[in-house]
């Protein structure tokens, strides 16, 4: 079975997923001998999870929003090594979105306020600041994304054409040497025919 990409960043967890693995904490801590039998202990867990209240499960839907943003940064630089495929350095970049914008300014004050924080836990604190943000504070960063998306999209249709164009003008050349090497053949068998002839005139 093929390994993954290692590099590959770790995907994001649900609420539900959080719920679970914190069930699976408190069944360790509460019974560290029995083992847990997982179709059981998973029917437990869905039972429950139903049976909460929105306050309850909204602990762990912040714990899977702050996830999600911790994921996202990473994809944001994670480069795949696709086999058999490379990505073209000229190809336009993709825009980003209004929360990375918004990211991409407030970093820096976050880790010059709390130098001590990792990557994760400063992603965390972005994430929190924008879902706090109101609805109108964001329209800046929004309205700057959608403008970045509208340039990557003509950026990335002049350069689809551009490719096709390059391509359709490549394709021939392959035939055209052919053609030419067959020329090349045939004057190369007409010179021997010739000296042929004048051999046997001499002769």
């Amino acid at each position: 079975m093929a390994k993954g990409d290692p590099r590959k960043p770790k995907g994001k967890m649900s609420a539900y997923a959080y719920f679970v693995q914190t069930c699976r904490e408190e069944h360790k801590k509460k019974s560290p001998e029995i083992p847990v039998n997982f179709a059981e202990f998973s029917k437990k867990c869905s039972g429950r999870w139903k049976t909460m209240s929105v306050k309850e499960k909204s602990k762990f839907e912040d714990m899977a929003k702050q996830d999600k943003v911790r994921y996202d940064q990473e994809m944001m630089t994670y480069m795949p090594g696709k086999k058999g495929k490379k990505k073209d350095p000229n190809a336009p970049k993709r825009p980003p979105s209004g929360f990375f914008i918004f990211c991409s300014e407030h970093r820096p004050k976050i880790k010059a306020q709390n130098p001590s924080l990792g990557i994760g836990e400063v992603a965390k604190k972005l994430g929190e600041s924008w879902n706090n943000l109101p609805d109108g504070n964001k329209q800046p960063y929004l309205i700057k994304a959608n403008k970045l998306k509208d340039k990557y999209k003509k950026d990335m249709a002049e350069y689809k054409s551009k490719g096709k164009v390059g391509g359709m003008g490549m394709a021939p050349k392959p035939m055209v040497k052919t053609v030419e090497d067959d020329d090349d053949d045939d004057e190369d068998e007409d010179d021997e025919e010739e000296e042929d002839d004048e051999e046997d005139d001499d002769e």
